[in-house]
């Protein structure tokens, strides 16, 4: 029971941290547009090597990102605190500004179509951004601390993956399905996710801010 706990709160947290940035429902009609000239079999084949591919992106920022910057000397749990900052940063502009996005603008040529183009700029900056890839080493910051027990931290990574996998399913989803998701969400439906999710986001900040303040007070008592 505790290890489904301990892979279910990170499973959430990654999933629920990624998905308002990555946003995938926001780029599928800017996908679609791009892509509905192209056959349908090679409209999935895309849609899957972007997902891919913007799951791989998000997977390295989350496991590089955090010790690069201990690399350097930054200590991890001033990132969660930097992590945090940029995430309630990020939440507060979603929710607030009606033209904030972390994806690219809609000037992007289909020329951009071609194979060398499924993973720039269709995977980035069109899926994940650079709001994306730091919200993702934030992520990565939250590892236990101070945890000897090698099976939590498992649990943990294997949570975290988990959400990475459903947030790559969920671009591959909404692309794949990008010209009924358009037409069903519309542009109410799409601004009640994003502003939902925004909230969402915001609270997930203002945890890491905690949770990295009494690791840096943990570590450096007065």
């Amino acid at each position: 029971m505790e290890a489904l706990r301990t892979m279910t709160g990170a499973f959430l947290v990654t999933f629920a941290a990624l998905f308002p940035i990555v946003n995938p429902l926001e780029s599928a009609p800017l996908y679609h547009v791009l892509t509905r000239d192209l056959s349908v079999p090679r409209q999935r084949a895309l849609a899957r090597r972007v997902a891919v591919n913007g799951f791989g992106l998000l997977l390295g920022s989350m496991l590089v990102g955090p010790w690069l910057l201990v690399f350097f000397g930054v200590e991890l749990p001033v990132v969660r605190i930097v992590g945090g900052l940029v995430l309630t940063t990020l939440g507060w502009k979603l929710l607030t500004q009606e033209h904030w996005s972390d994806h690219a603008s809609g000037d992007m040529s289909r020329n951009a179509l071609d194979t060398t183009g499924v993973f720039y700029p269709m995977t980035m900056p069109l899926t994940v951004g650079p709001g994306s890839m730091s919200v993702a080493i934030s992520v990565g910051s939250r590892k236990p601390v101070g945890v000897l027990d090698l099976a939590d931290i498992a649990f943990n990574a294997i949570g975290a993956f988990a959400g990475l996998v459903a947030i790559g399913l969920s671009i591959f989803i909404a692309y794949r399905f990008a010209g009924n998701l358009s037409r069903m969400l519309g542009a109410s439906g799409l601004e009640v996710v994003v502003r939902l999710s925004a909230f969402i986001l915001m609270c997930i900040g203002v945890e890491f801010l905690w949770s990295g303040y009494l690791a840096l007070n943990q570590a450096h008592p007065h």
